[in-house]
């Protein structure tokens, strides 16, 4: 048993991942240019009108996200529904649907007029719910207290992302923190195991994401491939949705496989 020994302590390897991360979204910022506002930014496909609402399909798109974040808010107040083994655990999934609500409200405001002014209203409610999203992730993958402590720097990086783009018309720490999920969820799901059953939804829920935005990307061409009847971007919406409506499954069919010792110190 002696390979024991020369393992690091569990908090050391934690601590190398996250500087690790920090170095990486140093490099990023320095090594790309800058990426400012452009009124070209806030032209979609689609900028059809119905019953009077300008941008139609991109606004209300965004509609399921309040059903499922209402949803989810209030299953989790609830405390019985979702499989959820820890208080701790409950805050981080609390505040995911209620960014995911909140998502459903700014995008929309967006939508109706886009321009820069109120582009921070359609980010800030999606990347607050990407903290807690990770939050989450850490608590279930490593441990209670390293999710609850990361909860709050990333709440913070999230308001320092769009203060950020607001005050030094700089989009890159925005672009930088929604590609976080795609690397941060595939990474600890391989590296750290489950205490729950399901874990593979956090995979397609990263897949689900990762296809919203090539959609989103590919706003023009998939509104002129199926002939003008959506756009990338409405679809990016409808996509998009599916993580937390994945997430919810998850959540709803899960079982608890083992406990941390930690976590369970966290009960006593």
């Amino acid at each position: 048993m002696a390979w024991l020994k020369d393992q690091p302590p569990k908090w050391k390897r934690h601590r190398t991942w996250v500087v690790s991360l920090g170095c990486c979204l140093c490099m990023l910022i320095f090594l790309t240019p800058k990426v400012p506002h452009s009124p070209r930014f806030h032209l979609y496909a689609d900028k059809r009108n119905f019953l009077g609402v300008p941008n139609t399909l991109n606004v209300i798109t965004n509609f399921p996200f309040l059903i499922v974040g209402v949803l989810g808010f209030v299953l989790c107040l609830q405390g019985s529904f979702f499989v959820i083994s820890l208080k701790g655990e409950a805050v981080g999934w609390t505040l995911f649907y209620l960014g995911i609500a909140g998502v459903a409200f700014g995008s929309a405001y967006y939508h109706i007029k886009p321009d820069d002014t109120r582009l921070m209203w359609d980010t800030l409610p999606m990347t607050i719910s990407y903290s807690a999203l990770l939050s989450c992730l850490l608590v279930e993958r490593v441990g209670i207290r390293t999710g609850i402590a990361c909860l709050i720097p990333l709440l913070g990086l999230a308001f320092l992302c769009t203060c950020y783009e607001r005050t030094l018309d700089d989009l890159r720490l925005c672009m930088i923190f929604q590609l976080i999920p795609c690397v941060i969820i595939p990474m600890v799901t391989f590296f750290y195991p489950s205490k729950y059953t399901h874990s593979r939804y956090w995979l397609w829920s990263a897949g689900a994401y990762v296809l919203a935005r090539f959609e989103a990307v590919a706003d023009q061409k998939i509104y002129r491939a199926n002939h003008y009847v959506i756009s990338g971007h409405s679809l990016g919406h409808l996509c998009l949705v599916m993580v937390p409506i994945l997430l919810s499954i998850m959540l709803t069919f899960r079982s608890l496989k083992f406990q941390r010792l930690g976590d369970l110190k966290e009960c006593l």
